[in-house]
């Protein structure tokens, strides 16, 4: 839903007060709230990033964040998670609430908020910024939705997420989701 400011940059966004900014994105110059997430969707958050961080450490991949906004074009978000390879994360400014720059990899979590077209739509405009794999993960269905260069799947509990982006790095996605 969408607030009272509008017609705002990267640049008013960055420089608004935390109070204001707290859970919002950037969206065609409109601040939207993106608060409301459940236990299960943190649950899952957190694990990926349990997960993502230290293997990505341990083999110097790049860096593992947690919803830090990027600039898509002009628009602000922060997925839940997303992976920059060593250039990206080289390029990373701690200062900065939104960096300049799109993530190499990028997952959502579907919240019971969210309407899976609006989600879609999201993911593809990341995709359309330049990051090479997009993900959705559903909760309550067990799946794994990928948009990237080099095809697009829907991907069941049987199956492992893994990105050519992070060699080595896979887990079953049954294994995930009983994280939560």
């Amino acid at each position: 839903m969408a607030t009272a400011t509008t017609g705002l940059t990267i640049e008013d966004f960055e420089q608004l007060p935390d109070a204001l900014a707290h859970n919002k994105e950037l969206v065609d110059g409109e601040l939207v709230d993106v608060s409301g997430n459940i236990g299960d969707h943190n649950s899952l958050r957190d694990a990926g990033i349990e997960l993502l961080r230290p293997y990505v450490r341990m083999h110097r991949l790049g860096r593992a964040v947690s919803e830090q906004e990027f600039a898509f074009g002009e628009n602000a978000h922060g997925p839940d998670i997303s992976f920059l390879g060593p250039s990206k994360a080289q390029m990373f400014d701690g200062k900065l609430r939104v960096q300049r720059f799109v993530p190499d990899l990028a997952i959502e979590i579907a919240s019971q908020s969210d309407q899976f077209d609006a989600l879609v739509a999201k993911v593809l405009r990341y995709r359309h910024c330049g990051t090479s794999e997009a993900w959705i993960f559903s909760i309550p269905n067990r799946q794994a939705f990928l948009y990237s260069e080099r095809m697009n799947a829907i991907l069941f509990e049987d199956q492992d997420f893994q990105s050519p982006l992070i060699p080595g790095f896979s887990i079953r996605l049954s294994d995930l989701f009983a994280m939560i």
